[in-house]
């Protein structure tokens, strides 16, 4: 009998479970047959066989292993632009990761938070991963937001984004709806078999830290690449002598996690605004006074949560259409004036694109909750 012949007559036997015994009420003896104080054994939990194979295809062209992934130092969390109507804005997109790939971005995150994937449908994920992968994959290295906390979900999503060619996945835990460090575990298995596979914790969004052990438990997979990890030096510190590969997700922070705490890079929101910073920041030697100099910039795009200092600044620099999906809206105007006054302390020619910084008013925005 074929294996696969075996797993799915497994499946079938589901009817002979009610008969088996961890699942039947403790019955009383003869002695007290009018015992209303029955109690149930609870049983271990049941292990349907799994006969859902992954997804999955091995031929060469474009694939990238997860030592690849793990050589990575700056991989940027693309924006995602948009046309009036809230729809993707496909050419200024392209032109985004073009000055990536010039500003010397080892890779692209599309569709994470920085990329709004969470105001996304499921076909403009893919499409936006596929998109990439078709025009930019053979110069920088495509890591698809696929996670999602419904394990349903994040599975399939995994496997149509490999099937369009993405280079590695890009996995969060289950946020809002939190499970177990168990079910962690068990969420992140279900996903590790079909690539690359990068995972994301920042406690601050899901609400609940992975912690180390998780990690641990899954490092031993082929396709674990590593961790984004916005919890903190120690943290950081705490997985590179144990030999697993991390990269920060703090900005600010990312210089003295890869200097002092041997973090591989970082994942940056920074350097879509100034990739080429970002890169010396990482490769160039430890360089507290650069770090001082970019500090400001990056305080100023988390002053709100993120994306929304990056879109106004995008937007401020006139690379993109000044264009949001709610529910994000752009800074006030006193912090717009204070992105020009950046700008200019840094330097307009260390920024992407070449129009001068602008404040814009209130009326240049347009908002899109219908999209």
């Amino acid at each position: 009998m074929s294996a696969a012949y075996q797993q799915i007559s497994a499946s079938k036997s589901y009817s002979s479970w009610a008969n088996d015994s961890v699942f039947q009420f403790a019955r009383p003896n003869s002695t007290s047959a009018h015992n209303r104080s029955a109690r149930w054994i609870a049983p271990s939990a049941a292990i349907i066989p799994n006969f859902h194979l992954p997804m999955r295809s091995f031929e060469v062209k474009n694939r990238t292993s997860t030592d690849d992934i793990k050589s990575l130092r700056l991989i940027t969390a693309i924006k995602t632009p948009y046309l009036p109507d809230g729809r993707f804005d496909l050419e200024a997109y392209d032109d985004l990761v073009n000055m990536q790939i010039e500003g010397g971005a080892d890779g692209v995150i599309v569709g994470g938070t920085t990329g709004e994937g969470q105001l996304m449908s499921w076909d403009e994920h893919i499409m936006l991963i596929g998109h990439t992968i078709n025009c930019f994959g053979t110069s920088i290295k495509v890591i698809g937001n696929t996670g999602s906390n419904s394990t349903r979900e994040a599975v399939h999503a995994t496997e149509q984004g490999f099937a369009v060619g993405m280079h590695a996945a890009l996995h969060i835990n289950p946020y809002y709806g939190k499970t177990s460090l168990e079910g962690m575990v068990a969420h992140f298995q279900c996903v590790l078999p079909m690539g690359p596979t990068i995972i994301y914790n920042v406690p601050s969004r899901t609400g609940q830290d992975i912690l180390p052990r998780v990690i641990h438990s899954i490092a031993d997979s082929t396709n674990f690449a590593g961790i984004k990890e916005c919890v903190g030096h120690d943290r950081v510190k705490e997985y590179t002598k144990n030999g697993v590969t991390v990269w920060s997700g703090n900005d600010d922070e990312c210089h003295d996690s890869r200097w002092d705490h041997g973090a591989t890079g970082v994942i940056s929101v920074t350097s879509n605004l100034v990739p080429g910073l970002m890169r010396e920041l990482l490769l160039k030697g430890k360089n507290p006074s650069l770090n001082k100099k970019l500090l400001p910039l990056m305080n100023w795009l988390f002053c709100e949560p993120n994306p929304i200092g990056l879109n106004t600044a995008l937007a401020q620099l006139g690379v993109i259409r000044p264009i949001f999906r709610l529910p994000y809206v752009p800074l006030p105007l006193a912090k717009r004036v204070e992105f020009v006054n950046i700008v200019k302390e840094i330097g307009r020619e260390n920024f992407i694109g070449e129009k001068d910084v602008q404040v814009l008013e209130d009326d240049d925005f347009v908002l899109v909750g219908r999209y």
